[in-house]
This record gives C-alpha cells, sequence and structure tokens, in this order.
C-alpha cells in the first residue's frame, strides 16, 4: 500500500515560482504529477523513473517545471518556474509500484493505482 501526501501549493502571480512536494510511504517506481483545470479532463504533467530517475514532461510546462526525487526521503518534488494563468489547476501526485519502466505513453494512459490528495496551484494574471 502507498500512501501520498502532497503540499506547496498555492496563489502566485504570473511569471512566478512554486514548488510542490509529495512524501510517499510505501514502495515507489515510477512517480509523476498531473493536474486537472475546472471544466477540463485531468491531464499529464511530469513523470520521474525510478530506474536512473530519467524524466519526461507535457510540451505545454517543457522548459519551466523540473521533477526531481530525493530517493532517501521517498519524496518527489515540481519545482514550477514562469508559471502562468493557465497552469492554474489542482495537482495531483501518482505513484505506480511496479518495478518496470514505462513509456510515457503507457503512463499517462494508466498512471499507477496510487494518487495523492490534490493541492491547488492558483497563477493569477
Amino acid at each position: 500500500q502507498v500512501q501520498l501526501v502532497e503540499s506547496g501549493g498555492g496563489l502566485v502571480q504570473a511569471g512566478g515560482s512554486l514548488r510542490l512536494s509529495c512524501a510517499a510511504s510505501g514502495r515507489t517506481y515510477t512517480m509523476g504529477w498531473f493536474r486537472q483545470a475546472p471544466g477540463k479532463e485531468r491531464e499529464f504533467v511530469a513523470l520521474i523513473r525510478g530506474s536512473g530517475g530519467s524524466t519526461d514532461y507535457a510540451d505545454s510546462v517543457k522548459g519551466r517545471f523540473t521533477i526531481s526525487k530525493d530517493y532517501a526521503k521517498n519524496t518527489v518534488y515540481l519545482q514550477m518556474n514562469s508559471l502562468k494563468p493557465e497552469d492554474t489547476a489542482v495537482y495531483y501526485c501518482n505513484a505506480d509500484p511496479s518495478m518496470r519502466w514505462r513509456t510515457t505513453y503507457s503512463y499517462t494512459q494508466s498512471p499507477g493505482d496510487y494518487w495523492g490528495q490534490g493541492t491547488q496551484v492558483t497563477v493569477s494574471s
């Protein structure tokens, strides 16, 4: 069983930065962030793989967001810079404990079974 606890959301002006944290208990392997804006479907943001720590991002956040993981703390972070109003959403942490290398496509289509409670990010213009 995996439990995920997120923190770090808030209100920020456009161009500002925020860092989200997701502390995990239990075994995790591939971890990622998704977001859901009001009236829109959930969308993939970023992932980090347990094997080697390779990362991938949605095109909309590439160059602005960075995902990282502290393996000792079993915590994943999402550093968000140059925030835009369109980044406003509830951000969810996700974990897939299966010890397999996931393509980005397969992960976005079938994320892990474990989700955090969500943290609100609001970017004002």
